[in-house]
């Protein structure tokens, strides 16, 4: 039986300085689900507007169910400046108001975050108190839920972040946002493992994901640590390519696999979106295994 998961968060335009491309990080996590056969849909919001309608377009095109996309009749999509360095890596100047800023509150949706085998989030999304309210109350009848940290400054506290992740089964970082939670918890550890099981102890949270770049992830579950030490790759942009890892990795874990291979599965997913350009290229099952096994 499929499994199935509703991510919840902002659905936005990523504006480069020579194209557009349709983003946000949960609707690339549902979007990779999708891909992988994981029957998957987004709680959001759009603008009356032409992008709204591309976007809505594009969401029914993939093949994800677009009833819970609310349309808001005052504010535009987001969209987000997106920055890229000399190495690949991006940066975001993300527009405020915007649409998914003001998710309301449906009685449908609950019933639908209830029947899902996990519930996926990140911390952008509560920057405004109408979705923040919203997410939690839909967090509260998840039966896994997927904390996706995403740091974008000045959108979070301290108190935020530590209140979700409590409200978390499962917390994915990267390595920077982890030191910058620990240092904010007064961790009195240095190394990352210390700090994941810091973490883990202060939060009751069982399993922790922190992505390091080219290096790989680190995987807790349960008192034990799963490593993937990365994959060489020529990077095109680093846009969404957290976004695929996490997804690679719930669509491993929901269907009881180990979590090594978990890891593993998700490392290679993410380094392939990094070698490509843009958060949704088209990527096979087969080209995956091909990436991690080349010889088999």
């Amino acid at each position: 039986m499929n499994k199935k998961v509703i991510c919840f968060g902002e659905v936005l335009f990523d504006v480069f300085p020579t194209h557009l491309k349709i983003g946000g990080a949960p609707l690339n996590v549902a979007l990779r689900l999708a891909s992988l056969g994981v029957q998957s849909q987004i709680i959001s919001r759009i603008g009356n507007d032409e992008k709204g309608r591309e976007l809505l377009e594009f969401i029914k095109n993939k093949g994800i169910a677009h009833s819970t996309i609310q349309l808001d009749r005052t504010l535009n999509t987001g969209e987000v400046t997106v920055k890229l360095n000399g190495q690949g890596s991006a940066s975001y100047t993300i527009n405020y108001p915007a649409a998914w800023d003001k998710i309301e509150f449906l009685a449908e949706d609950q019933n639908l975050v209830q029947n899902a085998d996990a519930f996926a989030f990140g911390s952008l999304v509560c920057r405004d108190s109408v979705s923040f309210k919203t997410l939690l109350k839909l967090v509260d009848n998840a039966k896994f839920s997927v904390f996706d940290v995403n740091l974008r400054a000045p959108f979070y506290t301290k108190e935020l972040l530590i209140h979700l992740m409590k409200l978390s089964d499962f917390i994915k970082f990267n390595d920077d946002e982890l030191y910058e939670i620990a240092h904010f918890m007064e961790t009195p550890y240095h190394s990352l493992e210390q700090n994941i099981i810091f973490i883990a102890e202060k939060t009751n949270t069982n399993q922790i994901c922190v992505t390091k770049g080219c290096h790989g992830a680190v995987l807790y579950q349960n008192g034990k640590m799963f490593y993937n030490s990365g994959y060489k790759i020529d990077v095109i942009d680093t846009v969404g390519s957290g976004d695929s890892f996490l997804a690679g990795l719930l669509y491993k874990l929901l269907n009881g696999k180990n979590p090594q291979e978990a890891i593993d599965f998700a490392c290679a997913l993410g380094a392939i979106v990094a070698k490509n350009s843009g958060a949704n290229p088209t990527i096979s099952l087969k080209e995956i295994n091909e990436f991690i096994n080349p010889l088999s």
